[in-house]
């Protein structure tokens, strides 16, 4: 009656090494090689595996190791700089590189099976706290493009003064019919769909547009939020020279016009 030998399941060869190497409690930088040549041999000796692609491999590594095995043999080899080379340094830097692998691949495996006993809950935000949006701050959103501050700033404060220059003082005593004034995210839509069409103009020019003071201030912070969001820079080309906004939006963003100006 032949005796019946249960053998342990291998992943591969270099993983039948390192338990070889663990089962002999022996140094990986200082592995014997005829030692655990010997016992792999007796491993694939007994080994039974019908997958003729898995099999090459296991006799590629034990032709590995017999190469090997021959080499310690030999007298040492030195290189260049005049050390000894080890022909196990090669098999050595394969078996750290896989270890390290297999211990990445069972913590990412227990993380999985960790992660089965956490439960979560829909999410019960506030409609006001989801739909919160952080205010810009025109400071830190001027710092970022490089513009000189002073000079927006002027040009906002020149273009506000010729508004109130542009007041009849007869007429503006006058009753008259006061329309919607126009938002931001109107103001956001238009400036966009212009800025698609003719790519540059001089921000002075944009806060010409403007019938009165209060859209002045619209098309300021519409500038500042386009800035926020990527859509435009302004550029300029040296100190004190006159500022320009560029638009570098997508061209097949879609928009939607708002009222214009």
């Amino acid at each position: 009656m032949a005796i019946q030998v249960k053998l342990e399941t291998f992943e591969g060869p270099l993983d039948l090494l390192l338990q070889l190497i663990e089962k002999n409690k022996v140094n990986i930088y200082d592995i014997p090689i005829a030692l655990i040549t010997d016992q792999y041999m007796e491993y694939l000796h007994a080994m039974e595996e019908l997958d003729l692609d898995v099999m090459s491999d296991f006799l590629l590594m034990a032709a590995t190791l017999l190469n090997i095995k021959a080499k310690m043999l030999l007298p040492v080899e030195k290189d260049e700089n005049d050390e000894e080379i080890d022909p196990r340094e090669e098999l050595v830097m394969r078996l750290l590189e896989y270890k390290m692998y297999k211990y990445i691949s069972q913590e990412l495996r227990d993380k999985e099976f960790e992660a089965g006993f956490h439960l979560y809950k829909n999410a019960t935000i506030p409609a006001e706290v989801e739909g919160y949006k952080e205010p810009i701050d025109p400071k830190a959103v001027i710092e970022s493009s490089g513009v000189d501050a002073q000079k927006l700033y002027d040009t906002f404060e020149q273009v506000m003064r010729r508004t109130i220059d542009k007041v009849d003082p007869v007429r503006s005593k006058f009753g008259k019919i006061e329309r919607e004034e126009v938002s931001v995210a109107d103001k956001m839509t238009y400036v966009r769909h212009y800025m698609r069409g003719h790519k540059k103009m001089r921000f002075q020019d944009l806060l010409e547009k403007s019938k009165n003071r209060t859209e002045v201030v619209v098309t300021f912070l519409c500038v500042l939020e386009l800035m926020k969001i990527g859509a435009i820079v302004l550029k300029q080309e040296h100190l004190f020279s006159e500022i320009d906004i560029e638009y570098v939006g997508s061209e097949d963003e879609s928009i939607d016009i708002g009222s214009e100006y």
